[in-house]
C-alpha cells in the first residue's frame, strides 16, 4: 500500500491536497471473506463489506468478484447511474499502477443519451496519473 499527494510542477503541493492510496493486487486478492470483501472495477478498489447484504443482486455475486477484478462482471450487468453513484462511497484506493494491465485505461466509457431537439451528451472516463475523472460534453441547445 502506497499513498501519493498531488503537487504542482514547481514541487509545491496544490491548493486542494489529494491523496491516493494504491494497493497491489495480491492485498485485494486477501479480502475475499463474507466480513472483508475488497473488489477492483476500472482500476479502482472498493471495500463494500457493509454493502453484502444490501446488494439487489444477492451476496453471491458479491462474493464470486471477492477479490478481484470484477470490470467485465459490473459491467456486462448495466448497472445504473445511481449505482455507480453509489459505489463512491465504497472507494478506498486505486491499484498500483504497477499492478495495471498495459492499455487498460485507454477504454473509453460512452455513455450517449438520445438527441432531444438537437441536444445530445456524451459521457466518458479518462484515466488520470491518479484516478478517474469524468468528462461531459454536450452540444449546445
Amino acid at each position: 500500500m502506497a499513498t501519493v499527494v498531488a503537487s504542482g510542477s514547481d514541487g509545491k503541493e496544490q491548493g486542494v491536497e489529494t491523496s491516493v492510496t494504491y494497493y497491489r493486487l495480491e492485498e485485494v486478492a486477501k479480502r475475499n471473506s463474507p466480513e472483508d470483501i475488497w473488489l477492483v472495477i476500472h482500476g479502482r478498489v472498493y471495500d463494500v463489506s457493509r454493502f453484502l447484504n444490501e446488494h439487489p443482486g444477492g451476496e453471491e455475486v458479491l462474493m464470486e468478484q471477492a477479490g478481484g477484478d470484477a470490470t467485465e462482471s459490473f459491467e456486462d450487468v448495466g448497472h445504473s447511474s445511481d449505482a455507480r453513484e453509489m459505489l463512491k462511497q465504497y472507494y478506498i484506493g486505486d491499484v498500483h499502477p504497477n499492478d495495471l494491465k498495459p492499455g487498460g485505461g485507454s477504454k473509453l466509457l460512452v455513455v450517449l443519451d438520445l438527441p432531444h431537439r438537437g441536444c445530445y451528451s456524451l459521457r466518458f472516463s479518462v484515466s488520470l496519473l491518479h484516478g478517474r475523472e469524468q468528462v461531459l460534453l454536450r452540444r449546445p441547445c
